[in-house]
């Protein structure tokens, strides 16, 4: 078998590495359970490959990601679920659904205007996903009320996001960031005060409600908490590696080194940054 551009190719390995007489004894075992946490990796490194600006790494997991989706519809086209073109069908379907002043008529002219046309349109299908559930007798709904289009599954940071986002919808947010600052520097007095008191669980509530908060200033202002987090965490590789390097080419090592000493290279590493900057 060679390789192709043709989706069809893949779709015939996806099924031969599941074969159960001939097929890969590691593919075959694995159910929508087990590879949920591949899926959710492979998504996470396509934004990586997207945060270092490589496009090589960007096509490999793109690649690697939609093999993540052909396994799911495999192990449901098994199952006598769905199969991948039924995948493919649904996500065009929904597409020319909700784009209609691109592929019927609409007088949804600005961004605006087409935001608020997407989200009559989700509203429309989400009534209709409910009689498809009752009518397969399936009574309870994760996406009843006013926030259950917010997928649990999210990253934390994201669900916060999104669940604000919606709250927000139908007034119930702030006008401005000031009065997000007050709650943050409550929520601070909050944590100092489980602190003292020494109680992990009250702890670890208002370490929730103090990054709540912040998620929160953060859509004010327009700072994505997931890339503003990402990019914080990029600058500390980029700091801690420093020291790393810098210890190596003084004949020192991370473990010998105290914390002055790496304190005193990460100040170094700050002030490069602002010299380069």
């Amino acid at each position: 078998m060679e390789a192709s551009t043709d989706i069809n190719r893949l779709l015939d390995i996806m099924a031969a590495l599941r074969q159960p007489e001939t097929g890969c004894p590691w593919d075959i075992v694995q159910t929508f359970e087990t590879i949920k946490p591949y899926t959710i990796e492979e998504a996470y490194e396509v934004a990586d490959a997207i945060e270092r600006q490589d496009p090589d790494d960007l096509c490999e997991e793109l690649g690697d990601l939609l093999l993540q989706v052909v396994f799911h519809a495999r192990i449901a086209e098994e199952a006598g679920q769905f199969s991948f073109g039924d995948v493919v069908e649904a996500i065009t379907r929904k597409m020319i659904r909700r784009h209609p002043h691109v592929f019927a008529r609409s007088d949804a002219d600005t961004p605006e205007a087409v935001k608020a046309q997407w989200d009559t349109i989700k509203q429309q299908e989400k009534a209709e996903r409910a009689a498809r559930r009752a009518a397969r007798g399936i009574n309870s709904d994760p996406k009843a009320g006013h926030l259950g289009s917010v997928q649990r599954s999210f990253p934390a940071l994201t669900e916060a996001l999104k669940l604000q986002e919606q709250a927000a919808k139908v007034g119930f947010d702030w006008s401005e960031a000031a009065p997000i600052l007050d709650k943050i520097e409550e929520e601070i007095g909050e944590l100092r005060e489980a602190l003292a008191e020494n109680k992990p669980e009250k702890v670890k509530d208002e370490l929730g409600d103090l990054i709540f908060a912040l998620v929160n200033i953060g859509r004010h202002v327009g700072a994505e908490p997931e890339q503003a987090l990402r990019g914080t965490n990029t600058k500390f590789r980029n700091r801690f590696r420093y020291i790393e390097t810098e210890l190596q080419a003084n004949y020192e090592n991370l473990l010998d080194a105290d914390l002055e000493r790496m304190e005193e290279l990460w100040q170094a590493a700050k002030t490069l940054e602002r010299q380069i900057g």
